[in-house]
């Protein structure tokens, strides 16, 4: 039985902008894992793409991603190129596919995404987006409004993310 009355207020939403080629990255998984496992379907988690110019397999790998989400396995992709980093940064862009496979995606496909470039405006307005909000580095979080910046120091942040989500949650007008 599904619930589908308007009474019912939608998840409150976690953006995170994050770069798959980013060791903050990396380390800010153990949070966004906590907090899939502490809120489920309650909270939305939004992966958006911030590539950065110093790292170039980063757009490769947003591009990559954004097959992944389009073949069901967005988010078992992002964690196992950010569980790959030295390898991707060493091989380049052959490591994207290689995950793909690994996860039982058309890694073809995710090759021809690249080729093909159709993926390129999501990762383009993505960055855009980020950019007009003021992100500047990765990881950075949107919740409620607030702009918290992980880029620099992990530290606090997933505790003020649940602060956050939790008055979200307990006040959806909030």
């Amino acid at each position: 039985m599904s619930d589908s009355s308007p009474a019912r207020a939608a998840a409150p939403v976690l953006e995170v902008w994050c770069e798959l080629q980013c060791s903050d990255c990396r380390t800010a998984l153990t949070d966004l894992r906590a907090l899939r496992a502490r809120y489920g379907d309650r909270l939305e988690i939004r992966l958006r793409h911030f590539p950065l110019e110093k790292h170039k397999h980063a757009f490769a790998a947003a591009q990559a991603a954004e097959e992944a989400w389009e073949q069901g396995q967005g988010w078992p992709y992002v964690e196992a190129v950010l569980d790959r980093l030295d390898e991707l940064d060493r091989r380049g862009e052959s490591v994207l596919a290689e995950v793909a496979g690994e996860l039982g995606l058309d890694a073809e496909e995710v090759d021809t995404a690249l080729i093909d470039g159709r993926h390129i405006l999501v990762v383009d307005a993505d960055q855009a987006e980020g950019k007009a909000i003021g992100v500047t580095g990765t990881p950075t979080y949107v919740i409620g409004g607030e702009r918290l910046d992980g880029g620099k120091s992990q530290e606090g942040l997933r505790a003020r993310i649940e602060e956050i989500a939790d008055r979200l949650l307990a006040d959806p007008e909030a």
